[in-house]
């Protein structure tokens, strides 16, 4: 089973040379820590910044530089600060290869949940709608079930949506998955998990097709 920096470091894996990536906030922003060594990725920020680096040493936080969920990170050479009408250009143009994002609910047609649970207060959607509207492959980052132990990769999303039929892909603690028409696809299952029990806390549609290799992170 994979812990939060397990689920980053699998995400990572599929990052290419030269993407542009958006991280979202919690299990996404861990991604920036786990980029392979030379491969040159360029990372973007609602707020109005492009190369970000990793997060700072305990000591050496700069309050100055933060990303889009206020937490403290580093620049790397070459990057540049502009403001957020410049940067949600950059988003609704389409300029942003992947996005990695936080979930509350996936159901198996791509739809995500991820800013709101009806009666609690919220600030707002921040960027995630433009976001799942216009970067050119998202990828989820999410725990596979509620403290309650129940799916939340779903048949149907029940809280509001963020957007619809726009993720490509989900890693959670038990496994990574591709969402095609048939449903969850699942590629790979996470070390110590069976399929077994990955088809019990799915509730949408499962695809399971031949023998499910064991995820690898080195």
């Amino acid at each position: 089973m994979l812990d939060k920096h397990g689920i980053a470091r699998r995400i990572a894996r599929q990052l290419r040379d030269g993407y542009y990536v958006n991280l979202g906030i919690g299990i996404p922003t861990l991604v920036a820590n786990y980029i392979p060594e030379g491969m040159q990725v360029v990372l973007q920020s609602e707020n109005g910044l492009l190369g970000m680096g990793p997060f700072p040493w305990e000591g050496e936080e700069d309050p100055d530089l933060i990303n889009a969920g206020k937490q403290t990170i580093t620049t790397l050479p070459g990057s540049s600060f502009f403001d957020s009408a410049l940067s949600f250009g950059m988003i609704r143009a389409g300029k942003v290869d992947l996005t990695v994002l936080g979930a509350m609910e996936v159901s198996d047609r791509g739809d995500i949940a991820n800013w709101k649970i009806p009666g609690k207060m919220v600030k707002g959607m921040g960027g995630a709608m433009d976001l799942v509207a216009s970067a050119r492959n998202i990828i989820v980052a999410m725990q596979h079930t509620n403290k309650a132990g129940e799916s939340k990769l779903l048949p149907e999303c029940t809280l509001p949506l963020t957007g619809q039929s726009c993720v490509k892909q989900v890693v959670s603690e038990l496994g990574f998955f591709d969402i095609d028409p048939r449903g969850f696809v699942l590629r790979e299952r996470a070390p110590g998990v069976s399929v077994e029990e990955i088809v019990t806390k799915t509730a949408g549609r499962l695809v399971v097709e031949g023998e499910i290799p064991e995820m690898h992170l080195d």
